[in-house]
């Protein structure tokens, strides 16, 4: 049932960067019909997270969705945005990243 909830998670949080990409969209062209469909893939994404409750702590299943939509968001902003990160943003995510791993252990 845990990895379960690890895939409903980083589902969700994929389908949450690509709500964030719909927003940045609407920013740059300021079109309303973008902002109510990137408030809909929101809304779907949340969902996500809303089920992995039923097998997770809220607090550790929240951390985990952030996480996986902070690292696909980062890695999408850079191959289509061309953002770049920081050497010290980089070590963030990694670190985001390790606290998965952390917090699934301890879950063992």
């Amino acid at each position: 049932m845990n990895d379960m909830a690890i895939i409903l998670l980083a589902i969700g949080g994929i389908i949450l960067t690509v709500g964030d990409i719909v927003m940045k969209q609407w920013v740059q062209t300021d079109k309303v019909w973008l902002y109510v469909l990137g408030l809909g893939i929101y809304l779907i994404g949340l969902n996500f997270l809303a089920q992995s409750f039923k097998s997770k702590n809220i607090a550790v299943a929240s951390v985990i969705f952030v996480i996986f939509n902070v690292v696909t968001l980062s890695i999408v902003s850079w191959f289509y945005f061309r953002e770049q990160l920081s050497g010290m943003q980089i070590a963030g995510i990694m670190l985001g990243l390790s606290s998965i791993v952390v917090l699934e252990l301890a879950d063992k």
